[in-house]
């Protein structure tokens, strides 16, 4: 089949017009659970460079991990700054008070490290810690407080990783942020909309969030100078002390006392749940697909597995035959997606705490069999988990994942590689404001229910746990071991779908990374199939419904953000729907 004109005309549209408005106001935002609104539509073509490349999520981040590159650090050095700055100018999305997964490719070795920097639940929890009056809370009402609030770990898994990875001095390495805090950064318009639409229940509550997004009772502005003095000072202790300096002292008392006299959801947090925080080193997820070497992050991250299982169960329909925005396409893959999502409602969590390995639910037998449910003309139905774990007595479990946190794709001039994706999960966190930070609420991440029909849920709250999480920072190399594509997004649950289909686009449809982003998006959670608003794609919605699928078309906020080898260059991708920027040399 001839790749159709509709889907031309789509790459045409996404990848060189400037004129596409993306967006949706609060009423949307509440009607389709997606109250992260997008700020527009810029042209972004793809950015060439020849000797390293960051991607992020605001041009201040970009700028802070290039700096670093260019005094000869590593690319974990230049994620340790980003990530500090974005704690500053994307407060929204990520910080110092959440959790990340990273990716580090040791180049000179060709060894995948991955390093699991995900949130803890305090020791006090118990699996029935969001039941009142025995019935699970509203997901809005426990995100505010401290109730939700994780042991944040983005700063010790860098530190972590840095240690072993990193080139320059980790004192240096928040310079840029400091000073950014404390002669103030422009306010951009992704922050001022979020902030004006008024959308988190808890942010006007808590004093100091207020006052800082709130000033004088207003909402931030877009392009007012803001100062953050008080992260200033924390990076500097960071700085100067690592990671000891958040988790245990007096910033350490200062966020138990938050967490636990919040005026909304008071939580149980103690200093002994922060100085005992580590990180996990684990083994990657990999897996072929067309010969190359998919690796992603094993749980309590279900981006590995299902990012996988989405490509593996699709390898044997020659997807290049069909357009991207095609009937074909969208009822193929999100078939495979809604498999996918059965299966990671059912049995992915925090494996430190389950007997279900991973190595199972990404078996080429397992996943060919899944497969056979899957074709090019089936109408849609609701797929059921399958059976990867022949003696597994655990239930179908739900969690809510909304559209915030940030994704960082970073090379080096060694070609060293990072691929991070860091979250305090809902827009703005708990709400919660400690010294010039926010605080997650990742623990509202874990099902609030611990059982159904008498059977465990595997992703129910416990003490110490790592909440799942969607997160999928992904590598690709080729069949001699090379990298070739370092990507991930944001995006909450959907964040699975949309790195897949950016493979897709990539390893299928021939796409360079850019274009692979700037694709329409499709999703299906096993649920309903999302046709992303204002794009050539919504045009799909009678179609897919004749086909048996119940279609809403929105918008889909994904941030991709990646980096792709070709042809002895380097190809930076970012998403036109957020406001991140490639950057290199």
């Amino acid at each position: 089949m001839r790749r159709s004109a509709l889907f031309r005309a789509s790459v045409v549209t996404l990848a060189l017009s400037s004129c596409f408005i993306f967006g949706a106001n609060a009423k949307q935002a509440r009607e389709v659970g997606e109250p992260e609104a997008a700020t527009g539509y810029i042209e972004k073509k793809a950015f060439e460079a020849k000797d390293y490349m960051v991607v992020a999520a605001n041009p201040y981040a970009s700028w802070a991990g290039k700096n670093i590159l260019e005094k000869g650090g590593s690319a974990i050095d230049a994620a340790v700054a980003v990530q500090s700055m974005l704690s500053l100018v994307e407060p929204q999305s990520s910080g110092i008070g959440g959790g990340a997964f990273i990716l580090y490719w040791d180049n000179k070795n060709k060894v995948l490290h991955t390093f699991d920097g995900r949130e803890t639940a305090p020791k006090a929890v118990n699996s029935h810690w969001f039941i009142e009056g025995n019935k699970p809370m509203r997901w809005l009402d426990a995100v505010v407080g401290g109730k939700s609030v994780g042991v944040p770990g983005a700063v010790k898994a860098l530190e972590m990783a840095q240690g072993e990875f990193g080139k320059l001095p980790w004192n240096t390495l928040f310079d840029d942020t400091i000073k950014t805090a404390e002669d103030g950064f422009k306010v951009s318009p992704r922050l001022a909309k979020l902030v004006a639409l008024d959308y988190h229940p808890g942010l006007k509550t808590f004093p100091a969030s207020s006052t800082y997004f709130f000033p004088a009772g207003l909402p931030l502005k877009e392009g007012t100078v803001k100062k953050n003095k008080k992260l200033a000072k924390t990076l500097r202790g960071i700085a100067e002390k690592g990671s000891d300096y958040l988790l245990k002292g007096e910033v350490a008392e200062k966020i138990v006392k938050a967490v636990n006299s919040a005026e909304i959801n008071p939580g149980q947090m103690t200093l002994e749940d922060l100085a005992s925080y580590e990180p996990v080193k684990r083994e990657p997820v990999c897996g072929l697909y067309h010969e190359k070497r998919i690796c992603g992050m094993a749980p309590p991250s279900s981006g590995g597995v299902n990012v996988y299982q989405i490509l593996k169960m699709l390898e044997g329909f020659n997807l290049s035959q069909y357009a991207p925005d095609s009937v074909e396409f969208a009822n193929l893959y999100t078939q495979a997606s809604a498999l996918s999502y059965a299966d990671r409602e059912k049995f992915i969590a925090d494996s430190d705490f389950t007997n279900l390995p991973f190595a199972a639910m990404i078996n080429r037998a397992y996943l060919e069999r899944r497969a056979e449910n899957i074709a090019v003309d089936k109408e849609w139905r609701r797929k059921r988990a399958g059976n990867p774990y022949a003696d597994a007595n655990v239930a179908l479990g739900t969690s809510m994942e909304l559209p915030n946190t940030s994704h960082v794709s970073i090379v080096d001039k060694e070609g060293n590689a990072v691929s991070m994706t860091t979250s305090i999960e809902f827009m703005f966190g708990s709400g919660i404001m400690v010294e010039g930070f926010l605080l997650n609420n990742q623990l509202t991440d874990f099902s609030f229910s611990p059982t159904k029909n008498r059977f465990p849920v595997p992703n129910r709250v416990e003490p110490g746990k790592r909440p799942r999480s969607a997160m999928s920072p992904t590598m690709v190399f080729d069949k001699e071991g090379n990298l070739e594509v370092v990507v991930g997004s944001p995006g909450g649950s959907r964040i699975v779908s949309y790195v897949a289909q950016t493979l897709i686009g990539i390893l299928d449809f021939g796409l360079d990374i850019q274009q692979a982003i700037n694709l329409p998006k499709i999703t299906n959670r096993n649920d309903y199939t999302a046709l992303e608003k204002g794009t050539p794609i919504a045009e799909l919605e009678e179609p897919l419904k004749a086909l048996g699928h119940n279609v809403k078309v929105i918008d889909l906020n994904s941030g991709l953000h990646g980096i792709q080898f070709k042809s002895g260059k380097l190809i930076g991708g970012a998403d036109p729907r957020r406001e991140g920027i490639a950057v290199g040399r």
